[in-house]
């Protein structure tokens, strides 16, 4: 079982809270969706989606540091805009893209949504500029958020009951595999040539995947489900203010107008969202559904596990290539152990869940999950390769061992009408928990980092890459290896710092997460 399958319980896991009638005016349905449900080739067409639209969220990691030192000489904040510009916008995205699919139909916005993908991907590879790169990022996210939900419904569109876990567990097992696919496809892309190599290997397969999808996808009948544009615009502009706020701190300062700036644009913003979602009669999110412990606890926790766990992938790429000299693909290949972990954490939860309880059992994902960062925060630049790796595992068992028992209790405390807004929330929260921890990482190494720079390289304008301050280095023409090895040894520093600071976060929230959680199986909630 794997523990990045927030959708799993949930055949319509992108629905709204409430089903609504069908279009009299159905599309078409092709021979493509048999009495069985969809064709062993339009299941590999969906896997094939999801594979390059999940893929991305890790394997741009690996590029951070061919990124930083090419030509565009991007700063420590735009790097992680690069990052968090596709995961923000496909997390924020995900329930509407689902709603808009039912509306218009999934076949048509799964082709929207690979062509928006696939153009976004061939923007970065011939971006002249950084400002490019973030807006295909961007782009390429709106698209994969039309991609994901709708994968799936078109996969158990059609099909009978009992074959309906069987289809989910395959796209759930396409969600993990497609992070280490990333990390390991990534890497090799990376190592045929420069960052744009990573971004030029994509398009072709994602060209290959949209023809498929026009060819062979099934086209079900559409659905009127509610769609609201300015929950959309709200919730999403609120969290691009939280980030903004986040990863501007360590170049603005954290007491900078921009920064509070940020902060309080985030807090109006979600507060408006808020109020809208509660006068709406078929709210996108219902924010009352926060009030139910055990979806409170599902929700934050499955933002708080995924913080640490791309709180570290931020930073995996940049320590094994900087810091142990490992090239892209070696880097990619050394990071094997954590999806091991993840795919065998979930069913040590099971039994350990059965001897323990619920309750004992998420404290221990969310402890392993703490010593996981712990331990990595003891490396520094001659640390053996096996130590790092212990603490990347044991941070992805954490995540491996608290992610099902989150979405269990949220989806079995929903009553069946509300189970796809239930899994549409675990995505959403699973995703913006991933774009947190980017900016909450990488803002912790830019400030630790410029602050502990060689004498040389201090300043108002002192570089916040380890590639900038070798390029300032070799400018003033300072050749020594003792200050080369300095900045190395920086640039750890700041790592174990964010890796102490995200340590903490999952200890502090994680304590309000178990408290939440129930000691047996959770109640429905009312409807």
């Amino acid at each position: 079982m794997n523990p990045d399958h927030p959708m799993a319980h949930s055949p319509n896991a992108h629905s709204p809270i409430a089903p609504a009638p069908e279009n009299p005016d159905p599309e078409p349905i092709p021979k493509a969706r048999t009495a069985f449900g969809p064709g062993p080739l339009t299941i590999s067409v969906m896997c094939l989606c999801v594979t390059l639209v999940v893929g991305m969220v890790s394997a741009v990691n690996l590029a951070v540091p061919a990124l930083s030192r090419s030509a565009l000489q991007p700063s420590a904040e735009s790097v992680m805009w690069v990052v968090d510009g596709y995961v923000v916008f496909f997390a924020c995205l995900l329930i509407p893209g689902g709603a808009l699919a039912d509306r218009l139909g999934r076949k048509r916005v799964l082709a929207v949504g690979m062509a928006l993908f696939t153009a976004g991907c061939a923007l970065c590879a011939v971006a002249p500029g950084i400002g490019t790169v973030i807006a295909g990022r961007v782009v390429s996210g709106v698209g994969a958020a039309a991609v994901l939900p709708t994968t799936l419904a078109l996969m158990v569109d059609g099909a009978p009951a009992h074959r309906r876990p069987r289809l989910v567990a395959v796209w759930a097992s396409m969600t993990g595999l497609a992070a280490v696919l990333g990390n390991v496809g990534g890497g090799a892309a990376l190592q045929l040539g420069s960052w744009r190599a990573l971004f030029w290997c994509v398009v072709p397969l994602s060209l290959v995947a949209l023809v498929l999808v026009v060819a062979f996808s099934p086209a079900p009948p559409r659905h009127d489900r509610p769609l609201s544009v300015v929950s959309a615009g709200l919730l999403t502009a609120g969290f691009l203010a939280l980030l903004s706020g986040i990863v501007s701190g360590p170049e603005a300062g954290w007491g900078s107008a921009r920064v509070l700036g940020g902060f309080g644009a985030a807090a109006v913003l979600l507060t408006a969202w808020a109020c809208w979602e509660l006068r709406r009669e078929h709210p996108m999110l219902d924010p009352r559904l926060f009030t139910v412990p055990v979806v409170r606890a599902g929700a934050v926790g499955m933002a708080l596990v995924f913080l640490g766990m791309f709180g570290l992938f931020y930073v995996n790429g940049q320590y094994l290539q900087y810091a142990k000299g490992y090239s892209p693909l070696g880097a990619g290949v050394r990071l094997l152990p954590m999806a091991g972990a993840l795919l065998l954490a979930p069913r040590c939860a099971v039994a350990l869940e059965r001897r323990t309880g619920p309750r004992l059992t998420l404290g221990a994902g969310l402890a392993v999950l703490a010593a996981g960062l712990g331990t990595v925060s003891l490396v520094g630049p001659s640390t053996p390769y096996p130590l790092y790796a212990l603490g990347a595992t044991l941070t992805a068992a954490g995540c491996g061992l608290a992610t099902p028992l989150l979405s269990h209790g949220m989806m079995s405390a929903l009553p069946a009408d509300r189970a796809g807004v239930g899994s549409g929330l675990q995505s959403l929260a699973r995703e913006l928990g991933s774009a947190l921890g980017v900016a909450v990482s990488g803002s912790v190494v830019a400030q630790v980092f410029t602050a502990g720079l060689p004498a040389p390289l201090q300043g108002p304008d002192a570089p916040t890459t380890v590639p900038a301050a070798e390029q300032r280095l070799d400018a003033l023409q300072l050749t020594s290896p003792a200050l080369r090895h300095a900045v190395v040894t920086d640039f750890t520093t700041s790592l174990d710092t964010a890796m102490r600071v995200l340590a903490v976060l999952v200890v502090a929230v994680g304590v309000l997460v178990v408290a939440w959680y129930p000691r047996r199986e959770p109640r429905v909630a009312g409807p």
